[in-house]
């Protein structure tokens, strides 16, 4: 895979995992291409988790 390329998913993970942190619903992920999406669902998903385990 290209440098570019993983940049640019790398940076929709990181993206999906703030808005994830700040609560923020799964239907504002910005993106529409599948690569993308899938990834900043990824990090969103992994931020609730976190969220949900720390607040015991």
């Amino acid at each position: 895979m290209k440098r570019q390329k993983r940049d640019r998913l790398e940076r929709a993970h990181t993206q999906g995992f703030k808005a994830g942190l700040a609560g923020r619903s799964k239907e504002m992920c910005p993106y529409q291409s599948l690569d993308p999406r899938s990834q900043w669902l990824g990090g969103w998903r992994e931020a609730i988790e976190n969220r949900n385990m720390f607040k015991v």
